[in-house]
């Protein structure tokens, strides 16, 4: 008899933020206030045809600037310990280290086209401010790129079985995956932005 066994599943962590309640209003304002007076991340989104703002390129210090930061990455210290854990990877003396967080505003009509995180363990994205329509994330397939003769997913295809996935995330919700899983982020069909804080894990 004919077995078929699941082999290489690509995890995704999702969870509500217990913290979010008391620290979203907190957040944005300082994402605001922030993207205002960074005039080198203003330039370098203008540069690359990100329709917003980042911090991606020009700041690497949130959590000492700003405490809602300092207790964002506490957070997710605790997230990113246990999706380690739930992938079985082996630390051991060494620890998963936040090596970089940063702001992301995207405008309406704004993109984030298809990327993945090089010299990373864990990527993911922290939700704090997703307003009606706005943009959701796309996931693919890390074997996508070697289906070179494979036929299309059906449309009803469950979700681990699909080239692409589609999550609509929302405010005070985490989601992380291994850094080489590529996403993007297609236009953002809402009437304003889109507020997120992305973060990187290295070991």
């Amino acid at each position: 008899m004919a077995e078929i066994e699941t082999l290489f599943v690509t995890k995704l962590y999702r969870a509500p933020l217990a913290e979010a309640g008391a620290l979203n209003a907190d957040l944005l304002q300082s994402c605001r206030a922030i993207a205002e007076d960074d005039g080198a991340g203003q330039e370098w989104s203008r540069a690359h045809g990100y329709k917003g703002y980042t911090s991606y390129a020009s700041l690497n210090d949130l959590p000492v600037r700003d405490p809602s930061f300092a207790a964002l990455k506490k957070a997710l210290d605790k997230h990113a310990l246990a999706f380690a854990k739930a992938l079985h990877l082996e630390l051991g003396s060494k620890k998963l280290r936040m090596d970089l967080l940063w702001i992301n505003v995207l405008e309406p009509g704004g993109v984030h086209t298809g990327h993945i995180h090089p010299h990373s363990v864990l990527s993911g994205t922290y939700y704090v401010d997703v307003p009606k329509n706005a943009s959701a994330l796309k996931l693919e397939d890390p074997r996508h790129a070697m289906m070179m003769a494979a036929p299309p997913r059906a449309e009803d295809a469950p979700l681990a079985e699909r080239s692409f996935v589609y999550l609509a995330p929302a405010a005070g919700e985490v989601l992380m995956w291994e850094s080489f899983v590529r996403h993007e982020v297609p236009m953002n069909t809402a009437r304003k932005a889109r507020v997120s804080v992305s973060f990187n894990y290295s070991w």
